[in-house]
């Protein structure tokens, strides 16, 4: 278990405006930004970051919406920050998440879910140097 997990708020919510609300809801569930980005993910990048799914039939639409507009990338710090964040953000299909999570409040569909989520303590730090270099971390 770390404190570190990785997140990234998808382009729906992003064009929703959900940006301020979505970073209202992990502060005040004690998530600390220990970095964080906002821009387009270039198809290339979003193909090399979502590999893992390339055998998946919904891989293809899946990079095209992720190019599909900006994006905020974030690295998150908290005790048990996986699980906790996991929790946060609610099931993925967001008619199946719990009230008042994340993609309850701001997910448009299990397709356009509003945000990632590391799934495990290994993910998150592959996920987060992904995005972002040692250096970029505060």
């Amino acid at each position: 278990m770390t404190n570190i997990t990785f997140t990234m708020i998808k382009p729906d919510a992003v064009s929703n405006g959900y940006i301020g609300p979505i970073l209202a809801k992990i502060n005040e569930a004690g998530f600390r930004i220990v970095a964080m980005k906002y821009f387009h993910l270039e198809p290339e990048k979003a193909a090399e970051f979502y590999a893992v799914h390339k055998e998946r039939p919904f891989y293809n639409d899946l990079v095209k919406y992720m190019s599909s507009g900006p994006i905020v990338a974030a690295i998150l710090e908290k005790e048990n920050a996986v699980e906790d964040f996991r929790t946060l953000i609610g099931a993925t299909d967001p008619s199946k998440a719990a009230p008042g999570t994340i993609r309850n409040l701001f997910a448009k569909s299990i397709d356009a879910n509003a945000i990632h989520g590391s799934d495990s303590d290994a993910n998150a730090g592959i996920e987060g140097s992904f995005f972002f270099s040692q250096m970029e971390r505060f």
